[in-house]
């Protein structure tokens, strides 16, 4: 078992071979993949030691300290959160050792292909069909809302391959070369002015079974893994005490009392509070993370992520009365990365009505959360058992 003094003492060993100082950052984040201190949990040989996932912050405080090189992991979110964990699940070794270590690295970008316009909230109704043709599967369909397809090199798929069987059970998860020909991104202008998202259209696509990730009509059951997993990613990420979106609002509290009224001053103490039994929230989620895989729970927080920072914006934005009517830049841009805390107060009014949108509606998480944690009956559902090719479309 590997122990906190046997990764300082690693860790201290990669830095002495690979300075920061004089080590390129892409050959640093090489070196400390191949080394196990990349995600530790991880097993050894895919940029972990099989040790205990609350150890990571022992390798990640020695290499802060060090000035060492990160991966940018709001750049690479995706991947990091969504595809790795799926892909080390249900992937085969080859899989594996192929995927991982460039996307940790950061030397390859990843997208969702999840969300289609029939197919959102309702995601096991999807009509991107797959058609087996001998060693390959021909991909055709449309995808939608698909933040970072415009710089990402592989996506995680999921298609239909089975339309005879019901729709959760006819389902087939691929890893998909976003560079292949058939592979059409466009992108989709927001209410913030830029293009974060994309639609992508399909044609043609041949995967090969090689990039097929669990077994076939499996694809609903894969997926699940990598939804937990982003709704961990989006509403769990590790924050220091304001950080987030309550982190400009209380600056702006202090610095201007000339803005201040006793109505706002309530509504702040209410927020502050509300943000900070979130973070706290989160970090009993990620210490129950170590003892195994996400459950329900990474819903409520990803529930409570996106009221929060809605609540949080609006009050920020009348705090700021006229001021906060002003928006800085509505330049078309299609940005790698989404920066709430680096804009201006309009930008993150507007951004956050996506919260309650992007890695599930936050009306789909009410249901789970009643359904998975608080074990209240299910909603009626009568599709369950029907021909995917017979619902009504």
């Amino acid at each position: 078992m590997t122990d906190a003094d046997d990764l300082r003492r690693l860790t201290r060993e990669l830095l002495a071979a690979h300075p920061p100082a004089t080590t390129g950052r892409t050959d640093f984040l090489k070196a400390r993949f191949d080394a196990g201190l990349a995600w530790v949990h991880y097993p050894v040989g895919l940029g972990g030691l099989d040790a205990p996932r609350a150890l990571q912050a022992v390798v990640d405080a020695e290499l802060e300290a060090a000035g060492a090189p990160g991966n940018d992991p709001r750049r690479i979110g995706i991947g990091l959160g969504m595809a790795a964990p799926t892909i080390l699940a249900y992937g085969t070794e080859e899989q594996k050792r192929r995927f991982l270590r460039p996307l940790w690295v950061g030397e390859e970008v990843w997208c969702q292909l999840f969300s289609e316009p029939g197919a959102g909230s309702d995601l096991a109704a999807l009509g991107t069909r797959a058609v087996r043709d001998g060693e390959e599967w021909v991909v055709d369909g449309q995808k939608v809302w698909t933040s970072s397809a415009h710089v990402a090199r592989w996506a995680i798929l999921i298609a239909r391959t089975d339309p005879d069987a019901p729709k959760h059970r006819g389902i087939t998860y691929f890893l998909c070369d976003m560079t292949d020909p058939g592979v059409e991104v466009r992108p989709l202008r927001q209410i913030t002015g830029e293009a974060e998202f994309n639609e992508v259209f399909l044609t043609g696509v041949r995967i090969p079974d090689a990039h097929r990730l669990g077994e076939i009509g499996d694809g609903w059951k894969v997926a699940q893994t990598t939804l937990n997993n982003e709704r961990v990613a989006i509403g769990g990420a590790r924050i220091p005490r304001e950080g987030g979106m309550i982190g400009p609002v209380s600056r702006t509290w202090r610095e201007r009392p000339e803005l201040r009224t006793h109505d706002l001053h309530q509504r702040l103490l209410d927020l502050w509070v509300d943000a900070e039994v979130a973070r706290l929230t989160g970090e009993r989620l990620r210490q129950q993370l170590v003892a195994g895989q996400p459950g329900p729970e990474g819903s409520g927080m990803k529930l409570a992520f996106a009221r929060l920072n809605q609540e949080i914006s609006g009050l920020e934005v009348e705090l700021l009365g006229e001021e906060g009517l002003l928006y800085g830049d509505w330049t078309m841009r299609r940005p790698e990365l989404v920066d709430f805390t680096g804009r201006d107060a309009g930008y993150r009014y507007l951004r956050s009505k996506g919260n309650s949108i992007e890695g599930g509606t936050s009306e789909v998480l009410l249901n789970i959360v009643a359904e998975r944690v608080l074990g209240l009956p299910a909603e009626p559902r009568t599709d369950k058992d029907v021909a995917w090719k017979d619902l009504a479309r």
